[in-house]
């Protein structure tokens, strides 16, 4: 079971990257936290979830171990699984999903695409105890970087934010509305667009 990966960054997108291991190129899907913190090429290290199905395995990787093992709390909960786990951890910081679950903060739970009330109640009754171990943990710290293409920045930005959960519809009114350079970094209109859309 792959548990961590160290290699060559040679594709980056907000929902996956592809990591060359001595030729090998490895798939791994991503939240937009660790994407963030992604150099735009060079050597990346992430710690990995294997997850294993009958018909796959899918890689799911993460810039801290606080992350990994969040992720692996979500995904225990009956319901949840590696896709939502994924959005969660997208839209909200690891300190502060953290404090959510361990306080029993059901609005900001159901402030995250994806999650109902039942959904977040599930999440507080079955990973409370288990959260406030993370309480303390380090939030992440994103960093901007530049995509070349402002055209490319924009389709990347809402096939990310589709992929999130949001109607198409109001992912392009939301980076419509934007008041951001044209030049602006891919991971500063993910961030724009995300605060107009949780409003």
């Amino acid at each position: 079971m792959i548990a961590l990966l160290t290699g060559q960054l040679v594709h980056r997108s907000p929902e996956q990257i592809i990591v060359d291991v001595a030729g090998v190129g490895y798939r791994v899907w991503i939240p937009l936290s660790t994407f963030y913190g992604l150099p735009e090429d060079g050597k990346v290290q992430l710690q990995v979830h294997t997850h294993v199905k009958e018909d796959a395995i899918t890689l799911f990787g993460f810039s801290s171990s606080a992350e990994k093992d969040l992720f692996g709390l979500l995904i225990s909960v009956s319901g949840v699984g590696p896709k939502l786990a994924i959005t969660v951890l997208s839209h909200i910081p690891t300190d502060d999903l953290s404090l959510a679950l361990s306080q029993g903060d059901i609005p900001r739970l159901t402030d995250i695409p994806g999650i109902g009330k039942k959904s977040a109640e599930r999440l507080v009754l079955e990973l409370q105890e288990k959260a406030t171990a993370f309480a303390a943990s380090a939030s992440l710290t994103p960093t901007s970087r530049s995509i070349p293409t402002p055209d490319e920045n924009h389709k990347e930005a809402l096939s990310a934010l589709v992929n999130l959960g949001y109607k198409e519809t109001l992912a392009k009114r939301a980076l419509t509305n934007l008041q951001l350079a044209p030049e602006a970094p891919l991971e500063d209109i993910l961030k724009a667009a995300l605060q107009v859309l949780l409003k």
